[in-house]
């Protein structure tokens, strides 16, 4: 029984499948922060864009 649960825990443990997962939500967890953290700062970059476009849509 003790060998079988240390031969469980060595192939667990050396087991590299699930690391690509775990690193896209580590990712996407950092992103997430990022844009909560500068939430004002995008929201204002986005609206002079779309400001700009509306103001030069009229020459065109």
């Amino acid at each position: 029984m003790k060998n079988r649960m240390r031969n469980f825990w060595n192939v667990f443990w050396k087991n590299e499948n699930g690391m690509g997962v775990v690193e896209v939500i580590l990712i996407i967890v950092v992103l997430i922060g990022l844009v909560i953290i500068f939430k004002n700062q995008i929201t204002g970059v986005v609206n002079d864009i779309f400001d700009k476009i509306v103001s030069q849509s009229g020459s065109i």
